[in-house]
């Protein structure tokens, strides 16, 4: 294989019609063939209970590998996931900092046993409201800590999710290698998107998607794919972007956020 196709969507937990929801996004599962997509807003039921499990609805019969993760105790838990291709060999959460908010959030990483060696993926959802940008900061400086902590000699790593934050926002910045945010040292993590994608990458777009509409929030690119590379072997090397899930089917969007697909060099020749 030469590049890696990944992907990232938030799917809105269970708001709005989910069952024609849930269609929708398992036909644009389906048409994307992605090796791995990160997922973020996810329900799923405590072991041992009845009620949903949001991934394995939409992995069902497309013979990907899950992964959830969450730090909530209730017995319908929100949280990430990853849906792989290949066998996923670990998976660990962390709870990201919440800056006194009520917020909690989550990091869910994965090791995939990938035909380019172990990939270590990260899908995250940061804080939501405008102005909790301060927030953020505190949450982008842990994820780029544990990112630090995966041994850089393998594939490069991989980050996902709803950033719920522009690309010119110091977070975003900070996660680009452009700003410091008062950590003692930076860390590049290549923007997909900004390096590689067509058109504008609106992700999140109250003006084409009525799910969205329903906000009054502006539109904006908040979803990103960010990979640490490339290497000295060009791995990691974002090849292309581009907004995905971002189109009806049967007069229903999967989401009110549109997701991101990215295709990233493996250094294979």
């Amino acid at each position: 294989m030469r590049a890696l196709r990944v992907g990232t969507l938030n799917i809105w937990n269970r708001c709005g019609p989910w069952e024609q929801r849930l269609h929708a996004i398992r036909r644009s599962v389906g048409e994307l063939d992605l090796d791995v997509l990160g997922l973020q807003e996810v329900l799923r039921t405590a072991e041992g209970a009845e009620g949903p499990d949001q991934a394995g609805e939409i992995a069902q019969g497309y013979g990907y590998e899950v992964a959830f993760g969450t730090t909530r105790d209730e017995p319908i838990r929100l949280g990430n996931a990853v849906l792989s291709r290949w066998p996923i060999v670990r998976a660990q959460t962390w709870p990201l900092p919440n800056g006194g908010t009520s917020e909690r959030r989550s990091l869910l990483f994965a090791e995939i046993d990938a035909p380019c060696g172990r990939l270590p993926f990260f899908v995250t959802h940061l804080n939501w409201k405008l102005h909790e940008g301060h927030v953020r900061e505190e949450q982008v400086r842990f994820l780029a800590d544990r990112v630090r902590e995966v041994p850089f000699e393998g594939f490069p790593p991989i980050v996902v999710g709803d950033f719920n934050a522009e690309p010119d926002s110091d977070e975003i910045r900070f996660l680009r290698g452009y700003c410091s945010l008062g950590a003692p040292k930076r860390i590049y993590l290549a923007d997909c998107f900004a390096v590689a994608g067509e058109g504008q990458g609106i992700t999140f777009s109250p003006r084409t998607n009525p799910f969205a509409a329903e906000t009054n929030e502006p539109e904006r690119r908040i979803d990103y794919v960010f990979v640490r590379g490339p290497d000295s072997r060009v791995r990691g090397k974002p090849l292309s972007a581009r907004v995905a899930f971002d189109r009806a089917i049967g007069g229903m969007f999967p989401s009110d956020h549109y997701g991101v697909v990215a295709e990233i060099s493996t250094g294979s020749s």
